[in-house]
């Protein structure tokens, strides 16, 4: 018999960068978003059957494993999303838990409402859409393609001034360094791809810091 103090204690923990509650599932592609940014980020578990508060209310298993079967296949996510189940029996209701592990083949993509393929991360309690830096990072990963930093101008003056600041936003850079958009963008890719800058996404501003290789 499987041990339901586990699924409590994440209900207790409450919503969170690797935790999401879904009352039930109406829409794959909403899901899908869930999905991806689990993959895309730390991995995450999904309990289907549960209110955002908490409250368990159960749903009808095999509907419900369906919709996250469609979700995470190629026509809502590509790549496919990999994902484990339990079925748990809460007091008579049950409770769908899916385990989405961190994903090997980032960036993961889910369609947006306008049929677009988006990639979304989790950060905190939010699937946020990640901007074209931290895809291109994802990408040149992904391919192992070399990772050639030109320390020039440009890239002297981000470090300098993060080292002396504490972040900094894409348009303050491109005003800082005096460059367009496309040249900001190449050098925040590589500079990122090696950790010496660290990219923040969050539901206002996206911004950048000092990352761990510095």
């Amino acid at each position: 018999m499987l041990n339901t103090a586990y699924i409590k204690h994440l209900i207790a923990e409450g919503e969170g960068q690797r935790l999401d509650f879904k009352y039930y599932i109406s829409n794959a592609q909403k899901i899908a978003k869930s999905l991806v940014a689990f993959a895309n980020t730390d991995g995450g578990t999904l309990l289907i059957g549960v209110k955002d508060n908490g409250n368990i209310v159960g749903v009808a298993s095999d509907e419900e494993l369906y919709m996250i079967e469609l979700a995470a296949s190629e026509r809502y996510c590509k790549p496919p999303v990999k994902f484990e189940t339990t079925s748990w029996n809460m007091d008579g209701k049950t409770v769908l838990e899916v385990y989405v592990p961190k994903g090997e083949e980032k960036p993961y993509y889910a369609k947006d409402e306008n049929g677009k393929w988006m990639v979304y991360i989790r950060k905190e309690d939010e699937n946020l859409l990640a901007n074209k830096v931290l895809v291109e990072v994802f990408k040149r990963k992904k391919s192992q393609k070399a990772n050639i930093i030109r320390y020039e101008m440009p890239e002297k003056l981000l470090l300098g001034y993060l080292a002396q600041n504490k972040r900094i936003t894409f348009p303050e850079f491109c005003r800082l360094a005096k460059i367009p958009p496309y040249i900001a963008e190449r050098v925040l890719i590589a500079l990122v791809s090696a950790k010496l800058v660290q990219v923040h996404i969050s539901g206002m501003e996206n911004y950048y810091t000092l990352g761990p290789g510095m």
